[in-house]
């Protein structure tokens, strides 16, 4: 992923300790794509499976959690371990054609995103306060890129941790309306499966909004900008008496991310179950429309803190969804790239990082059906994941890549039962095209 440099170059057997600053200090690249992950366009995905199934459809974020520890540990020990992100290791040792049609397609789909996202932060502060939500959108796009381009890395990812803490609002709004806790308890644990066709794509919408392609390109490219931020720290394949400390804070950071991401995802499920499947309303098309609706019915409470909580998350999502982007096309073309470098020092990287976000903004504007183009980049992310995932699965057992840090049979099995379930997730969607 980094090409100069491609890796860090220090030595040093303190790099393999745990960091002796605060709980918060040891999370970083988990923590960060989990909570990314709840974007507000997922956000509207979960808020429709909550008001058109009511509690049916809680036990998936169930399912998907290990599912994305494991898929999420691999990108990571990729990244760690080689010392190279996704789209480095794929140009080194896979066809450029497939590199190519996989980092094309995230890039058509991560603007998509940006697009959808910034369009409901701007129409979220417009439910709080008033005024023109398309300005707001333009705001919310250019204040992100400025925070990427001129805020170094480490004290950047700073920022974007306490960005998580936005998502702590869909906690909030639990303890403003009253929770049938036993039946919620019943139908996460034994779920009542539908075989409608309505049903399954909800699921299969679900599945695609948590685990996405673009989650596991930035969490690999953010273990490399870490060891460019350690001055000790190298490429485990260079250092292996550095594995143990980092392994164990990759899989805590990791647990922690997804477990945080996958709790949201649940309590917004939860409080439109609650509230707008009870009353009745069940069509919620974007996130905006889901706090809009709360507002009679859970109060003036509840209905800031969802608001609120859509503006944090883009505000986390963005920066993801465009870094991983240019992360991608600068592995596949052999840029320079770290956000710890000054704009000047790597052109391509920040322009496309600018490219993505103000694409982003622009089809705001266009006369373009913001949810036909969330559901088409939903299609993309889920059938591009397929091939990611067995091409990283492929990865992480080679020696010439891991070195001796293949990953273990657990973790193989785990990440291989992940692929399977995202390509029956894919079948099933272009079987509901077709039936």
């Amino acid at each position: 992923m980094i090409s100069a440099p491609d890796q860090a170059t220090t030595t040093g057997e303190e790099a393999s300790r745990p960091p002796k600053d605060s709980w918060l200090g040891k999370l970083g690249p988990g923590l960060i794509t989990g909570a990314a992950d709840d974007d507000p366009s997922g956000i509207a995905t979960y808020s429709q499976a909550g008001a058109q199934f009511g509690f049916n459809t809680l036990w998936t974020v169930i399912l998907t959690f290990p599912l994305m520890v494991g898929i999420q540990v691999i990108s990571a020990k990729i990244g760690r371990v080689s010392g190279r992100g996704l789209a480095t290791n794929i140009r080194h040792h896979y066809p450029a054609s497939l590199l190519y049609g996989i980092v094309s397609l995230l890039l058509i789909a991560n603007t998509i995103n940006i697009a959808a996202d910034v369009a409901a932060m701007g129409d979220a502060l417009t439910l709080l306060i008033g005024g023109p939500s398309h300005l707001y959108a333009v705001g919310f796009g250019v204040f992100s890129l400025l925070l990427q381009v001129f805020i170094p890395y480490n004290r950047y990812v700073r920022v974007l941790k306490w960005l998580t803490l936005a998502l702590l609002a869909y906690v909030g709004t639990v303890f403003v309306v009253r929770i049938p806790w036993l039946q919620v308890m019943h139908a996460a644990a034994v779920p009542a499966i539908s075989w409608k066709p309505e049903y399954i794509t909800m699921v299969v919408a679900i599945f695609g909004t948590t685990i996405s392609p673009y989650l596991f390109f930035w969490q690999a490219s953010q273990e490399v900008e870490d060891l460019i931020a350690a001055p000790l720290a190298r490429p485990l394949v260079d250092a292996p008496e550095q594995a143990p400390a980092n392994f164990r804070r990759i899989k805590i950071d990791t647990i922690i991310g997804m477990a945080f991401s996958n709790i949201i995802a649940f309590f917004i499920m939860l409080t439109t179950a609650v509230t707008l499947n009870m009353h009745g309303l069940t069509d919620i098309q974007t996130s905006s429309q889901a706090a809009t609706a709360l507002r009679p019915i859970a109060g003036e409470f509840a209905f800031w803190l969802f608001s609120a909580g859509i503006i944090g998350t883009g505000l986390l999502a963005i920066p993801v969804l465009a870094g991983s982007a240019a992360y991608a096309m600068a592995g596949t073309f052999k840029w320079k790239n770290s956000l710890e470098d000054k704009p000047a020092a790597a052109k391509q990287f920040y322009s496309i990082i600018a490219i993505a976000t103000l694409l982003g903004v622009a089809i705001c504007f266009a006369p373009i059906d913001p949810i036909k183009a969330l559901f088409w980049s939903a299609v993309i992310n889920g059938v591009m994941s397929v091939p990611i995932m067995v091409v990283m699965m492929l990865m992480a057992g080679r020696r010439d890549i891991m070195g001796k840090f293949v990953i273990s049979r657990r973790l193989t099995i785990l990440g291989w039962i992940c692929t399977g379930v995202m390509a029956l997730a894919v079948l099933a969607m272009f079987w509901g095209f077709f039936v």
